[in-house]
């Protein structure tokens, strides 16, 4: 009788994990939590990121490596509790296997620690934290686009280089923005006249610009995304004070939407970014002359952020051959990086950020009368952010 009782639960036991094996080979879909500011002054952003990850969808005819790809998109309206409340329901309800999409750090911050207690990867196309390039740097998250420091490091190392001696600096007070501050000090040793921090989405800036005026600096970094800077390049240069201070930026408050909205003013203006849209890889020239064709708009670096996310999900399903169950599997496939990415070659460092190159730009007119960004030359090359030695991960 226990001899027929044991047959009988190892035949329940071989079924079962016959099924389980069945349900695993059946999978045919990957399901991605897309959550991202897509209205406020910030929406631009979000709005680049997503239609660059869409337009990756496209080209890669609607899978990730080869599952049907089910996009889940959620706007945060760039506020923590409303980030949290969607991973939730991303996490518990709809069990997605990624995540991605956010642009403001403090915003990453409130979700990282569910997203990784749930061993969901999170793929960021935009928000850097130093935390979690540092000591809380986490094996399911990767940053496929930079740390945040970064591109303010960049534009410090050029102001040095030019010999700029007073130069003040204007930031949001969040983490983003602070982490700003010390990337363009960690390389910038003139003399900082001010350090100005404004409230996240503040618009009207006349305050801060009657006291640059009092500083006399000869020269203006200044780190806001999104609507932020449009409304201060304009209000800078209607104060009359691009006469007397160059002003210097990183990427993301000089790229394509900003230069849309602004115009002629932006003209002269000097950034530093690690994409281009006039590099010559096949890759790049594809995504930016297709971007035009969908979206009627040339991509800025958060597009082709969005964009490099996809290819990054796509290429670690492709690799693990669609067992996304195994999740040590998947972290190696994502950490070996098997896709080609649109700024060209980089790979990750062991806090999962990118270990590359950073260009500078100066925008001007092109051949077709456009203002826009034209690369000038590279300030960094194959550089890695400066928390990675905090990070224990290996």
């Amino acid at each position: 009788m226990r001899h027929t009782k044991y047959l009988s639960l190892l035949a329940a036991l071989l079924v079962l994990g016959t099924s389980i094996h069945a349900a695993e080979a059946a999978r045919t879909s990957v399901k991605v939590g897309f959550l991202s500011t897509l209205s406020g002054p910030g929406a631009g952003l979000g709005v680049d990121i997503r239609d660059g990850f869409n337009l990756a969808i496209k080209h890669l005819n609607g899978k990730l490596g080869g599952l049907t790809a089910e996009v889940l998109i959620v706007d945060d309206q760039q506020k923590p509790e409303v980030a949290q409340q969607a991973t939730e329901k991303f996490l518990k309800k709809d069990k997605v296997d990624f995540m991605t999409g956010i642009v403001f750090s403090n915003l990453m911050l409130a979700v990282g620690p569910a997203v990784f207690d749930n061993k969901t990867f999170y793929i960021s196309a935009n928000a850097g934290p130093s935390q979690y390039a540092g000591e809380q740097c986490n094996p399911f998250f990767f940053n496929v686009a930079w740390q945040n420091d970064n591109l303010h490091e960049a534009v410090g190392k050029y102001v040095q280089g030019k010999g700029f001696k007073n130069v003040v600096l204007v930031a949001p007070n969040y983490p983003g923005g602070k982490d700003a501050m010390v990337g363009f000090k960690r390389f910038y040793k003139g003399k900082v006249g001010e350090e100005i921090y404004t409230k996240l989405g503040q618009l009207d800036y006349a305050a801060e610009l009657a006291q640059i005026r009092s500083l006399k600096p000869d020269a203006v970094f200044f780190f806001l995304p999104g609507g932020m800077g449009i409304n201060f390049v304009k209000q800078f240069v209607a104060a009359g004070l691009s006469a007397d201070s160059q002003l210097f930026a990183p990427g993301f408050s000089a790229d394509e939407d900003v230069i849309k909205a602004v115009g002629a003013p932006m003209l002269g203006m000097f950034n530093s970014s690690h994409w281009a849209h006039d590099m010559e890889n096949a890759e790049n020239k594809r995504f930016v002359a297709d971007f035009q064709k969908e979206y009627g708009r040339l991509p800025s670096l958060y597009a082709s952020q969005g964009y490099d996310a996809a290819l990054m999900m796509d290429a670690g399903v492709r690799d693990v051959k669609g067992k996304l169950d195994d999740k040590e599997a998947l972290r190696k496939a994502l950490e070996a990086k098997h896709f080609k990415s649109v700024r060209g070659e980089f790979k990750f460092n062991t806090n999962h950020y990118p270990v590359q190159n950073y260009y500078l730009r100066v925008i001007g007119k092109d051949a077709q009368g456009r203002i826009t960004n034209k690369t000038m030359g590279t300030i960094f090359t194959n550089h890695a952010d400066a928390y990675v030695a905090q990070c224990k991960m290996k």
